[in-house]
């Protein structure tokens, strides 16, 4: 069944009127026709609204309400992914994936050993890009929100930025030992908070980058003995916490 956000704006008492490029992939990639049914989000809630498709005109497909059900299809938690900006195209890979996985919101951080560098129309034009790879994943995979991919940050204001937002920080560290504290950190995480979670760019995180954000309350973890790629460590994160709130 085909799932598409919209504007609230476009649901006018029992009738959808969707426009935009949804006309164009209901219309003549899937060819759906009156009768067949779209599930449909706002965006702004965890609603699922059903649709019934009425009629097609040049610009619109206009669709009726069937009901509406509530759905706890996003994790108990909040998760923010703070990822050191990676090389090449893999930030795209990233965001698509942790956006399946349940990520709330994905911040950028300009770190000490990202090779990449963005600022000004450059950084715009690379977020606009993320946000729509985002837009897509979390249709594909149903969610009920489209989560926010922000302008990069440098990791002092990311470290400043979490502690404002969450209330555990967690960031995955080769050093750091495998002695059980890990899995302890992550059973202490309660339904209803906002986690954040720092990963470090091909290279790692730079020594002072760990000290300043031990300083601020972020709390290293070990995500085992071998060393994961930058586009690997956020995915096994957020894994582990949907086994811990939803398995």
């Amino acid at each position: 069944m085909l799932h598409i956000f919209v504007d609230p704006a476009q649901m006018q008492g029992d009738l959808l009127y969707v426009r935009g490029t949804d006309v164009n992939h209901i219309k003549n990639v899937l060819r759906l026709k009156p009768g067949d049914e779209i599930s449909v989000r706002t965006g702004q809630d965890e609603r699922e609204y059903r649709y019934g498709i009425e009629e097609f005109t040049d610009s619109e497909v206009v669709c009726r309400l069937r009901f509406v059900k509530e759905s706890d299809v996003e994790l108990p938690v909040k998760i923010y992914l703070f990822q050191g900006l990676p090389k090449a195209d893999k930030m795209e890979l990233i965001v698509q994936k942790a956006v399946e996985l349940g990520v709330a919101e994905i911040i950028p951080v300009q770190m000490h050993r990202s090779i990449v560098k963005l600022d000004g129309a450059k950084a715009a034009k690379k977020v606009q890009r993320w946000q729509t790879i985002a837009e897509a994943a979390a249709k594909q995979s149903r969610r009920a929100v489209i989560p926010l991919v922000r302008e990069p940050m440098t990791m002092d204001q990311a470290i400043r930025y979490a502690a404002e937002c969450t209330d555990t920080r967690l960031l995955p560290y080769e050093l750091q030992e495998t002695d059980g504290s890990t899995r302890e950190l992550l059973e202490g995480i309660k339904a209803g908070s906002a986690v954040s979670v720092f990963i470090g760019p091909e290279g790692g995180f730079e020594p002072g980058e760990v000290e300043r954000a031990k300083e601020a309350g972020i709390l290293p973890i070990s995500l085992g003995k071998r060393i994961l790629r930058t586009e690997t460590a956020a995915l096994v994160v957020l894994s582990w916490l949907i086994y811990r709130f939803e398995i």
